[in-house]
């Protein structure tokens, strides 16, 4: 159980039967009347956002998350297949599920796979991968860093905003947060 006094952006509770994540939330001390706290939460098995108030004090049940770490290995149809690293043990997980995230994860790539009784709820991917270019326009000569950005896609398929002087074959360092070009991989 936790305390509605104890919400942070990040922690999971438990309500009507699954899992929300507090997105926001705000501890309000009226003039009149008791303390309550405003939240906006995130169903993390559809997505879906409600906002939500509860008393000052009042508790709640912590979901219990458990993160294991585990490898892509391939994709069947439109199914990821993930293997744990230790039980050497499958879980799919369909293109719906992954959402967003899949643009940047590749084969062999190490991810941490949250569960919840059981149930796959989420792929979390490191905040930074390694990816070649595989197509942008090619670079002038004179193409600076402060000169502009121009898009690259890159090996997994997603489009990147890359500096100007970037060329195809180069492997760069992209932030799978936001999708933004961090630099060239040394």
């Amino acid at each position: 159980m936790i305390s509605s006094n104890d919400f942070r952006t990040g922690v999971t509770i438990e309500l009507d039967g699954s899992v929300w994540r507090v997105v926001e939330f705000l501890h309000v001390k009226p003039g009149k009347g008791s303390a309550f706290v405003r939240t906006k939460l995130k169903n993390v098995q559809t997505g879906n956002s409600v906002e939500r108030t509860f008393r000052a004090g009042e508790t709640v049940p912590q979901a219990n998350l458990e993160k294991r770490t585990m490898q892509h290995t391939y994709k069947e149809g439109d199914q990821y297949v993930f293997m744990d690293m230790e039980t050497y043990e499958e879980t799919r997980m369909s293109e719906e599920q992954m959402g967003d995230r899949v643009q940047y994860l590749k084969e062999e790539m190490e991810v941490n796979v949250i569960f919840w009784e059981d149930q796959v709820l989420e792929v979390e991917l490191p905040t930074s991968v390694i990816l070649e270019i595989t197509d942008t326009d090619p670079g002038v000569k004179g193409d600076t860093a402060t000169g502009g950005t121009k898009p690259a896609i890159v090996e997994s398929g997603a489009q990147v905003m890359v500096p100007l002087f970037i060329s195809i074959g180069e492997k760069i360092k992209v932030d799978t947060r936001d999708g933004s070009y961090l630099g060239r991989e040394n």
